[in-house]
Order: C-alpha cells, then structure tokens, then sequence
C-alpha cells in the first residue's frame, strides 16, 4: 500500500516538470540621468547632475528553466544632463539625447506568484534626436566672451558626435503574477561604455558616457 502511494506520487510530480514560457509585455517609467565627462588633462571639470525624463517600450521575456531565462527589450529612452553650475546658480543648461534602445537581458527570479527578480546584461542604443537649452543669463555670458580660457565651454552648441551607445544595464525588482498577468516593478541602473563626444587624445573630452537611473512598471501576458 505504502510502495503504491510512493509511486503514485513520484508519477505525479514528474507530470508537473517545469515547462517553458513566452511572455510579451508593455513598460513605461521615469529616467534619472547624467553624463560622466573627464578629461585628459584636468583642468577644469565640467559636473552635471540628474534630468528626469522618460523611457518606455516593448519587452519579450523567455522562461528557458526554472528560476531563469532572458528578456529582449526595445525601448524609446530619454536622457541627457543638466549641468551643475555651482557658483553660478543663475546660469541654466540642459543637453536631451533620445535614443532607440535594446537591452537584452539576463533574468534570473525566486519565488512563485510573488517573485524577487534580477536582471542584468548589455545594452545597445541608436541617437535618433539631440537638442539642448539654456537660459538668457547664460547667452548673455556666452555672447560677452568675458569667461577664463581654462572654462569648459565645449559642450555649448556641440550636439552629439556618435550615434551609437552602448553599455550594462542591471536592475531589481518584484514580479507579481494575477489571473489577467504579471506585474513588474524594477529599478534599474545603466553604466555606459560608449560615448557621446568623440574621443581621441585630440579630442576635448577623454570620456563623456551616459549614466541612467530608471524605474520602470512592466504589464507582461504569456503568449504559450
């Protein structure tokens, strides 16, 4: 009898193996982002601090085994700097990079119908639009040209010299599954590789990589 019940139950879990999934999704969250200028020779360090803009896109996650699989992402992202002037707070300016955006992810989750989730792997985007601002305070100074020689000045009027940017992306987050799909909240944190001003030793900047902070609410149906 007990032999029976063992069996019984060995049967039946093996009619329960995990069976993969295909999932496709819509998100949208805000981006908090800057980017990391340096210099070969510091004279001068130019700082930016965070913008607030926007991102959101399409998003195909693949469950290839239990607790892991993939996420392919394409995304429209908002980002950009917004320069810290410290001892000039009149002076206002602000560079928006948009791109077209792919990340291709990692995704490795715990849990059942509440999960903990990680997500990490590169990314690649395509500069489709740049502009900048700045106020009158600054045109009025810029148009004197009563600034020092060792001033970073660069950045004025010079829209962006490469269109491709790459990087690594990570993010944490939960994952909430219900009757009509799953829910995904997530912080994410972007690290460029590539740059927005060309850089050679000839060049101004040495280094001018994008750094993005985002946040981002994903609504997934599985497919099959």
């Amino acid at each position: 009898m007990l032999f029976s019940a063992f069996c019984g139950v060995s049967l039946n879990a093996q009619k329960k193996k995990f069976e993969p999934e295909w999932n496709i999704g819509v998100g949208f969250g805000p981006t908090f982002s800057s980017v990391d200028f340096q210099r070969a020779e510091q004279t001068e360090r130019l700082r930016t601090k965070n913008t607030q803009q926007y991102f959101g896109g399409i998003s195909v996650k693949y469950i290839s085994e239990k607790n892991l699989g993939f996420i392919a992402e394409l995304n429209y992202s908002q980002q950009g700097w917004e320069q810290l002037f410290q001892d000039h707070p009149e002076y206002e300016h602000s560079h928006q990079l948009n791109y077209l955006e792919m990340p291709i992810l990692t995704h490795i989750y715990f849990g059942n119908k509440v999960r903990f989730i990680i997500n990490l792997g590169p990314k690649i985007g395509f500069l489709i639009s740049d502009s900048e601002k700045m106020n009158d305070a600054l045109l009025d100074y810029l148009g004197s040209g009563n600034y020092p020689p060792s001033e970073v000045t660069y950045q004025y009027y010079h829209m962006a010299d490469k269109k491709i940017d790459y990087g690594i992306m990570g993010g944490l987050g939960l994952e909430f599954k219900t009757g009509i799909g799953s829910f995904v909240l997530e912080g994410r944190y972007s690290f460029g590789l590539g740059d927005i001003y060309n850089n050679k030793k000839s060049d101004f900047f040495s280094r001018s990589a994008n750094r993005v902070v985002s946040a981002k609410l994903t609504y997934y149906v599985k497919l099959f």
